[in-house]
């Protein structure tokens, strides 16, 4: 669905949050491994380093952006269901766009991760996208919203860490023994290959049964949703959103020490920590933005972040590097190895070029 008009009264720091996300989703990790290509310097050999996942335990920046996506998208769940929930659209008519928006990203994710467009079965994925784990997160969320109280959206929130954490540590995996959250050792791995076959990720990530965490982390962003629209004044909203991703961090981390913080399979202790990291960068972005109402060095994220799954779709259905090399390899005999960083940079101003053109004309697609 195209929208044609932004609606009033959105929350500014919630569109350039999600714009600041979604830049180093389409660019950061090519552009700083690629630099340090050409640099091989400690200072860029560190910044590659941030914008790679670990190979297993641990966690680096570039692990933050996935969650961020899914907490934001919770974000704003309070303000979009709570309009539809004030104006008594029927519930048939909420399930109808819940299903909906849960069949288009899990389309989606076929697309761009999924191997769809390659017309081949066997290269076919059921379950391997950031899109996939937001719609299922997304609509968990949302039926919370609608039939639990706040009380119980945060029961439900400890419920599903405290489930995944078993469910990682008490059953044993066949031909394994225990369930240990080590790579080929762990249920939900198991459990993924079980059900999926070969459709499954293939990898060492973790899908269905790690939707108890994709919950959770949007169940975290929603939280931090219903903090901004509550009557607090903005200065102890800002306040509160600190302290609360202080202790999500705090407490993600101590929990590490026993139950190791893992991206890959999205372990409980990660939900917590990153969770935290997702509620600090919201408190910075809503007292700058929203707080202190200076928002113009914003406007890039803005841009993005106002078409985000448009630019996600975007950047992973098509190159825009390989079409930025066609226009700029004359430069490649200048630039030797930072060419491709060059490239890189180009093909994100061309998606820009096209995200800025959308923003100007008010043209907003969403899902």
């Amino acid at each position: 669905m195209i929208e044609q008009a932004i609606k009033p009264n959105r929350i500014l720091s919630i569109d350039a949050l999600r714009g600041f996300d979604m830049l180093f989703i389409i660019f950061a990790d090519r552009f700083f491994a690629l630099l340090h290509k050409g640099g091989q310097t400690p200072f860029t050999g560190f910044l590659a380093n941030q914008f790679s996942h670990p190979d297993w335990f641990g966690s680096t920046f570039y692990d933050i952006i996935m969650p961020l996506f899914l907490f934001m998208v919770g974000a704003v769940i309070p303000f979009s269901l709570s309009k539809r929930m004030q104006e008594n659209t029927g519930k048939a008519q909420i399930y109808k766009k819940l299903f909906k928006r849960v069949l288009i990203l899990f389309f989606l994710g076929w697309i761009v991760q999924g191997n769809l467009l390659a017309l081949d079965i066997n290269t076919f994925k059921i379950f391997s996208n950031t899109l996939q784990a937001i719609a299922v997160g997304y609509f968990f969320s949302c039926l919370a919203f609608i039939y639990l109280s706040r009380n119980g959206r945060y029961i439900m929130f400890a419920a599903c860490l405290i489930i995944y954490a078993m469910i990682l540590t008490v059953p044993n995996v066949p031909g394994v023994g225990q369930s240990v959250i080590l790579p080929d050792k762990n249920y939900a791995l198991y459990f993924d290959h079980l059900v999926l076959g070969r459709f499954d990720d293939g990898y060492q990530y973790t899908w269905v049964l790690t939707g108890f965490g994709f919950i959770a982390t949007t169940l975290s962003g929603l939280f931090a949703g219903e903090l901004i629209k509550s009557t607090l004044p903005r200065k102890k909203v800002a306040l509160y959103l600190l302290l609360v991703g202080i202790a999500g961090l705090a407490l993600g981390m101590i929990w590490g020490i026993w139950h190791p913080i893992v991206k890959k399979i999205w372990t409980s202790s990660f939900v917590l920590a990153s969770s935290g990291v997702c509620f600090i960068l919201l408190a910075i972005f809503y007292w700058i933005i929203d707080v202190k109402g200076k928002y113009k060095w914003a406007f890039m994220f803005k841009v993005i972040g106002m078409n985000a799954i448009t630019a996600y779709v975007l950047s992973h259905v098509i190159s825009f590097p390989d079409i930025a090399d066609f226009l700029m390899f004359g430069l490649e005999q200048y630039t030797g190895a930072y060419y491709g960083a060059l490239t890189t940079l180009g093909g994100f101003g061309l998606l820009y070029l096209i995200l800025w053109y959308m923003y100007k004309n008010n043209t907003y697609i969403k899902i």
